[in-house]
């Protein structure tokens, strides 16, 4: 069944779905368990908890959060990409009755008001414009419940050398203004702004990759 991908300024990588799985692992420098598991570990699911993934790609990490939930006790994982093939490769390879996959813009979720028990993005925000930022970040203070976690890992202001050669490369390389925002370190303002407690960074990778908690 194709899954026709979500209209949204954002840039999406439905042309890089069929490889995904074999690139991310090269991108991240063969530490993509390791970073995985820090950013599980900070999320630190519940086994009942319903946890939302914003810009979940192939899935990886949903069926990570999803090995510690209980289905029985109303566990589940939902990973949203607005990339229509993400999501048919996501359903196909690592779907089930409590990790699930749905086709929406982070900026405009369907979901109902305090849904969420956490909600955590991987390497999402640098593909979207400052404005939408804000109004994703803004959905995602709407979607989780009170005392709710939310965990963000991404490109951030680089702390080494290497760190800001390949930032700055990336930006003109892929002609990406959103990688400058956040290089400039907007994200902890940004999540500030939109409602949450001032976040904590939890670990740096690579010199430019920060993960943040923060809690509603």
């Amino acid at each position: 069944m194709t899954i026709p991908s979500i209209p949204t300024r954002g840039r999406t990588l439905d042309y890089a779905a069929s490889v995904y799985d074999l690139l991310e692992p090269v991108c991240l420098l063969n530490k993509q368990a390791e970073y995985d598991l820090t950013i599980l570990n900070t999320l630190d699911p519940q086994p009942a908890d319903r946890i939302l993934d914003i810009g979940c790609g192939t899935g990886i990490l949903c069926q990570m959060v999803s090995a510690r939930l209980q289905p029985e006790q109303g566990g589940c994982v939902t990973g949203i990409d607005a990339a229509g093939k993400m999501i048919e490769i996501a359903r196909k390879k690592r779907g089930s009755n409590h990790c699930l996959f749905e086709a929406m813009a982070a900026e405009d979720l369907s979901f109902a008001s305090e849904t969420f028990d956490g909600i955590v993005s991987s390497l999402f925000y640098h593909h979207v414009p400052l404005d939408l930022k804000k109004q994703s970040l803004s959905e995602a203070f709407r979607v989780l419940k009170p005392g709710g976690k939310l965990v963000i890992a991404d490109m951030h202001t680089p702390t080494t050398f290497m760190g800001k050669l390949v930032s700055h490369v990336s930006r003109w390389f892929f002609m990406q203004p959103q990688i400058a925002e956040n290089i400039r370190g907007v994200l902890p303002e940004l999540m500030v702004e939109a409602g949450f407690q001032p976040p904590r960074t939890v670990a740096h990778y690579f010199g430019y990759i920060s993960v943040f908690e923060t809690t509603k």
